[in-house]
C-alpha cells in the first residue's frame, strides 16, 4: 500500500503530539522528583512534604489530562483528515 502525501503529513502531526505530550510526562515524572530533596526540605503541604504531595497527588492528575488531552487533539486530527470514526452512539 502507498501512503499519500495526505497520509505523512497526518503522522509527522501525530508525531508532534506525542512527543510534546511525551516531554511533558517526562517532566512531572522524573523532573519533579529530581528536585524533590530541596522542595522536602523548605515547604510542607498539608503536613506533607511538598514533593511527596507533587508525586502522589500532582502527577495523577496531569497523567489524567495528558490522556484528555491527547484524546481532544487526535479527534480534532482525525476529523480534519477525514479519518475520524463519527459519534459512537
Amino acid at each position: 500500500m502507498q501512503l499519500t502525501e495526505k497520509h505523512h503529513e497526518y503522522w509527522r502531526k501525530n508525531l508532534v503530539i506525542t512527543a510534546i505530550l511525551f516531554f511533558v510526562w517526562f517532566v512531572f515524572t522524573f523532573v519533579e522528583i529530581w528536585f524533590a530533596r530541596e522542595l522536602n526540605s523548605s515547604m510542607t503541604f498539608l503536613g506533607f512534604p511538598l514533593a511527596f504531595y507533587f508525586s502522589a497527588q500532582g502527577s495523577l492528575a496531569i497523567y489524567v489530562a495528558l490522556i484528555g488531552i491527547y484524546a481532544l487533539l487526535m479527534r480534532k486530527l482525525d476529523k480534519e483528515y477525514g479519518v475520524d470514526e463519527g459519534d459512537l452512539e
